[in-house]
């Protein structure tokens, strides 16, 4: 009886030596410069491309790593400011990468150096969480064929082969989240040995800053956050409530506008009207599928017909009222062409990037919205009544299985490190009143609201004001950025004609 004793007890000896030589194993993150890039570079702008190598989870010291491409491009200045701006970007799932392109239209090249960073699992690390099933069922699930019940069955069949596949390469989608990113740019300041360096994020990637703020703070000179998230905030339990909020304020301007109201009376009450018969009595437009030739007959409701005039582009919003005056004119002609082009098929952003966002969107946005709030979302509203205000429906969540992360992530954070907060006046997506909500616990903060524009407004290449107002900023960032344009700017002009 005593040898199998001997021998378990040699097991545990053994098994605990190997534990302890595991945890003293150091992985120390690295750089290595490639001339293969994602993207060519226009000639004349001078950079360096590289990997960044770390753990894909730290809690594995001698585990796996992943790679993340890294642009620094060069500031034009003679004598450049000595903390760069490292910029990373929304969705979550979207590409730093395709910025590196147009790189010469970058206000802030002309004082300092700008660090393109790419997020863990999007569309150029490696390895890319890219999931081209899902892409598939969501431009299929737009047919008019499909009902609720069987669009629910084609995205659950997705994303059961995405996961599959994934985990089938060795993936660990738990270590797919906004910490672990977080965490990536901080390793990523210390290969570079950069003492201080400007935060750029736009929408979901200002998620990323507050963490950085909470956890590595110290390093950070300034942040500007365009178009913030807040981590308190449940996205899902209030997405519907600020849609529609949104398109009152925009249609309540146009009819105290005396051009606007002029041509287009009582358009608010006539067009949330408009909205509730159709929830009734949905409306049947039938187009041709250019892929067939066949007619498809699609039969819209409010919650349908809402998502056709969203207010999605600064350019856009407007011409918003003259569309809504089409429809309730019975002039379909733009409704028509616009559920035409969902018959085509998508050539790019096949999926790629979707798996990282099930994996954040899971653990970290999901486990915290309350159900009953969400429930009611949807039938508080009789103009879009049955609208989800889901990113991904529970049964999703529950198919990709990441564990959620601590309540922390739910809450708000303090800082006094100076941050600049851009709103659009009709971003529904990340509405005013949550950057609002963010300045009493960010001591060192600005806000500044753009007047008829909408999401992501450094980003709004018909006009660059939002970037020349981040860049001044970035060069003064303890007092509130002067910039002409943003002085100048008036209340929307919206199109009559």
């Amino acid at each position: 009886m005593q040898k199998p004793i001997i021998l378990l007890l040699l097991c545990c000896v053994l098994f605990s030596c190997e534990k302890s030589k595991e945890k003293s194993i150091r992985f120390t993150p690295t750089f290595t410069i490639s001339t293969e890039t994602t993207h060519t570079i226009p000639a004349g702008q001078e950079y360096t491309f590289g990997y960044l190598e770390v753990l894909e989870n730290r809690e594995k010291p001698a585990g796996k790593t992943i790679q993340l491409p890294v642009y620094i491009f060069k500031s034009r200045s003679n004598n450049p400011k000595p903390d760069p701006i490292i910029y990373t970007v929304g969705g979550p799932g979207n590409s730093t990468m395709r910025s590196a392109q147009y790189m010469k239209y970058y206000q802030y090249l002309d004082d300092r150096d700008v660090i393109l960073f790419e997020q863990r699992g999007t569309e150029f690390a490696k390895p890319s969480l890219d999931c081209p099933a899902w892409s598939e069922a969501i431009y299929k699930s737009n047919f008019p064929e499909y009902n609720e019940a069987k669009r629910d069955s084609l995205l659950e069949a997705a994303a059961r082969t995405c996961r599959e596949r994934l985990i089938a390469q060795g993936v660990d989608l738990n270590s797919y989240n906004t910490n672990a990113i977080a965490a990536d740019i901080e390793d990523l300041r210390k290969v570079l040995h950069i003492e201080k360096y400007n935060l750029l994020t736009i929408s979901y990637s200002t998620k990323i800053a507050q963490v950085l703020l909470r956890d590595y703070p110290t390093p950070i000179r300034s942040v500007v956050m365009d178009s913030p998230l807040p981590l308190e905030v449940n996205y899902e339990e209030e997405s519907v409530g600020n849609l529609l909020e949104v398109v009152t304020m925009l249609l309540s301007d146009c009819e105290e506008d005396e051009k606007c109201a002029e041509k287009f009376p009582n358009i608010k009450n006539r067009f949330f009207q408009y909205l509730r018969d159709a929830t009734e009595n949905p409306l049947q437009v039938t187009v041709t599928n250019p892929n067939t030739g066949k007619p498809a007959t699609f039969h819209l409701q409010g919650k349908d017909l809402i998502t056709v005039f969203t207010v999605t582009n600064s350019n856009n919003s407007a011409y918003v009222p003259n569309e809504i005056q089409k429809l309730l004119n019975n002039d379909l002609s733009s409704v028509k062409a616009q559920l035409e082009s969902l018959f085509d098929r998508p050539t790019q952003f096949s999926g790629s990037g979707m798996g990282m966002r099930l994996s954040v969107w899971c653990a970290e946005e999901y486990p915290f919205a309350s159900k009953n709030i969400i429930v009611a979302e949807k039938t508080t509203y009789s103009e879009v009544l049955g609208l989800s205000p889901m990113v991904f429906e529970p049964n999703i969540c529950g198919i990709w299985k990441v564990q959620p992360l601590k309540a922390i992530e739910n809450k708000a954070i303090q800082s006094d490190v100076p941050v600049l907060l851009l709103s659009g006046e009709y971003d529904h997506e990340t509405p005013v009143k949550w950057a609002s909500a963010m300045q009493k616990n960010l001591s060192n903060s600005y806000h500044l609201v753009f007047k008829g524009w909408t999401h992501t407004v450094t980003t709004n290449w018909g006009n660059p004001c939002g970037m020349e107002v981040a860049n001044a900023f970035f060069n003064n960032p303890n007092q509130k950025p002067q910039s002409k344009c943003f002085e100048a700017m008036q209340a929307l002009e919206f199109v009559t004609e």
